[in-house]
C-alpha cells in the first residue's frame, strides 16, 4: 500500500510542475515589429504601416491596382485642373499628384488621393481642387468650371448660366465651360439671392 501512496504523490508533484511551467503569466513574447499587424486592447486589428509607392505618371487604373496590391485600399481621386470632373473611366486618366507623397510611411488604411488629368492633357504646375463650399460669402469663380462653381454654392441657389460670346449656345456639360463673369461679385454676402454666370468653353478666351 505504501508503494502506491508514494507513486501517487510523485505523480501529483510532476503534474503540478508541468502546470507551473505552462503558466501563461510566466511566459514572455517578443514585441511586434513596426510594420507588423498589431492588435489593440479592445481586440480589434489595426492596419499595417507601409511605405507609400510612387504612382505619379501612371495611368489611374494602374495606380489603383498597384496601390491595392501594396495593401492600400482607401483610394480617392480628383480632377487636378479644378474642373470637378469625375473619373468615370479610370483608364482615361493619369496621375499628376498623390497624397501622401511617395516614400511616406503610413498606416495602410490611410486614404490615398490621386490628382489626375485626362491622358491627352498636361498636368498643371500646381494641383487644383474644386472650390470649397461658399458659405455666406461669394467666392471668386473667375476661370473655374461652371460645374465646380455650381457645386460650391448651396444646392437651393437659383443659378443662370449664359454664353459669354453672345451666341446663345447651350451649356450642356458644365465642366467643359469656365466662368468669365459672376453676379454677385466676389466677396458679396450670400443670402439666398439668384446667381448669374457668363462662360465660354475652356479652349476659348473670355470676351
Amino acid at each position: 500500500m505504501r508503494h502506491h501512496t508514494l507513486a501517487a504523490t510523485a505523480a501529483a508533484i510532476l503534474a503540478l510542475t508541468a502546470l507551473t511551467a505552462c503558466d501563461p503569466a510566466k511566459t514572455t513574447s517578443s514585441s511586434p515589429s513596426a510594420d507588423a499587424t498589431a492588435t489593440s486592447s479592445s481586440g480589434k486589428t489595426t492596419s499595417e504601416t507601409k511605405t507609400v509607392p510612387n504612382f505619379v505618371g501612371k495611368g489611374l487604373q494602374s495606380a489603383q491596382d498597384e496601390a491595392q496590391a501594396a495593401g492600400f485600399y482607401n483610394l480617392a481621386s480628383h480632377d487636378s485642373l479644378g474642373r470637378d470632373r469625375h473619373q468615370i473611366l479610370d483608364r482615361d486618366w493619369k496621375v499628376c499628384t498623390q497624397e501622401p507623397a511617395a516614400g511616406t510611411k503610413t498606416p495602410t488604411d490611410t486614404k490615398l488621393d490621386f490628382g489626375t488629368v485626362k491622358l491627352a492633357e498636361t498636368c498643371p504646375a500646381n494641383d487644383q481642387k474644386a472650390p470649397a463650399e461658399a458659405g455666406a460669402t461669394m467666392p471668386n469663380f473667375d476661370g473655374k468650371s461652371v460645374k465646380a462653381a455650381r457645386a460650391s454654392l448651396d444646392s437651393s441657389t437659383s443659378i443662370t448660366v449664359k454664353d459669354a460670346t453672345g451666341d446663345d449656345r447651350f451649356i450642356l456639360v458644365e465642366s467643359n465651360w469656365k466662368v468669365c463673369t459672376q453676379d454677385p461679385k466676389s466677396g458679396a454676402n450670400l443670402n439666398g439671392q439668384p446667381v448669374t454666370f457668363t462662360a465660354v468653353k475652356y479652349e476659348e478666351t473670355c470676351p
